[in-house]
């Protein structure tokens, strides 16, 4: 049995949690505070944690910064650690992924559980997170080293799986291009196509920001996915169809947009510890999208969209090569180990630990 954490901001951690653990095959757990989805696997079991961010005003949540949130005398908090290690105590899994929290990492770790972690961009050199990665038996990194190597210490390098972006369209990766539901194929007759990805994690941009854009640009055809136009569950033909995508810098709108092989303009948005930011800038420096720190004034748009329609969408194949889900699973199967049959008797003798429990 393995355990698999995930947190409830955005969908991004859920989808990558999803697809490792579909990858996965084996007997898991998912602790989290999301419901479960209809789409998860049948050999996935769920347990549903409460929310430790219900204070209107949390005393003191990161412990005089040394960890990232931990309210004192928080209700959801106290409830959401103990249910976590009730059921470490009474499944004894054989590894945790963490995705993500440093007090998890820590909780598991201090009750004897190898810990995966998965990592994130950005600047993650402060104490929790120093913390939180140190204790980690492996980090894996849904990213490809040679276009994104992070200044980390040594000893997170050597211990960190780069399996490439990981998206939940792996299997589609190579496929032949379709038009969007009641659109004409990219390169037809009629407006271009642009697609916007704002994600479910909070933005940056408004809508007046957007309708700027799009009467700035009057020979595309645009549609805002998590704004006017809603979600849909399968943003894939949209994707597929697209002459461009427009999209902030988060790692699951980003493995997406590599699977379908689209041109882009990557608009990081503002995250803790400059997660987008260092995503953005490692994309702009390989050439694998148009990149701009901040939304683009109007008049800019047309010339924008230009560029990044004369790219070509196979530049993605650095990002997200294919495969990522398999080699994360790979991951999970090889910390995780082979359990030993029930019953195995103990040795003779045994030697006397390094640092024996007091």
């Amino acid at each position: 049995m393995i355990g698999y954490y995930v947190h409830h901001h955005g969908r991004g951690h859920l989808v990558r949690a999803m697809q490792i653990l579909a990858a996965h095959g084996g007997p898991a757990t998912v602790l989290s505070s999301l419901d479960r989805p209809a789409d998860a696997p049948g050999h996935v079991d769920w347990l549903a944690l409460p929310r430790d961010d219900a204070a209107d005003r949390p005393d003191d949540p990161t412990a005089h910064g040394v960890l990232h949130w931990v309210p004192r005398r928080d209700p959801g908090l106290r409830g959401r650690m103990a249910a976590v290690a009730e059921w470490i105590g009474r499944t004894a899994p054989r590894l945790v992924v963490v995705d993500v929290s440093v007090e998890v990492t820590l909780l598991c770790r201090l009750l004897g559980v190898p810990v995966l972690v998965v990592a994130m961009p950005g600047d993650r050199t402060d104490r929790a997170h120093r913390l939180a990665y140190d204790v980690a038996d492996a980090l894996l990194a849904c990213w490809p080293r040679d276009v994104l190597d992070p200044p980390w210490p040594a000893s997170w390098t050597a211990k960190t799986r780069f399996v490439g972006a990981l998206s939940r369209y792996d299997s589609r990766i190579g496929t032949r291009p379709g038009p969007g539901p009641g659109r004409t194929r990219r390169g037809g007759d009629g407006p271009r196509r642009v697609v916007v990805l704002l994600g479910a994690g909070g933005r940056d941009v408004g809508d007046d920001d957007l309708a700027a854009a799009e009467r700035a640009t009057p020979g595309w055809d645009w549609t805002v996915l998590g704004g006017r136009d809603g979600w849909t569950a399968d943003p894939w033909p949209l994707l597929r169809g697209a002459d461009v995508v427009v999209t902030h810098a988060g790692q699951n709108a980003l493995a997406e947009v590599a699977a379908a092989r689209t041109p882009a303009v990557v608009v990081p948005q503002q995250r803790p510890h400059g997660e987008q930011v260092a995503t953005a800038e490692a994309l702009d420096r390989a050439g694998l999208a148009v990149v701009r720190r901040r939304w683009p004034h109007p008049a800019t748009w047309p010339a924008l969209l230009d560029e990044a329609a004369a790219q070509d969408g196979r530049r993605w194949r650095r990002w997200c090569p294919g495969g990522a889900p398999a080699a994360a699973a790979e991951l999970v199967a090889e910390l995780a180990g082979t359990p030993e049959p029930a019953g195995t008797p103990e040795p003779a003798e045994t030697q006397e630990p390094a640092c024996a429990p007091r």
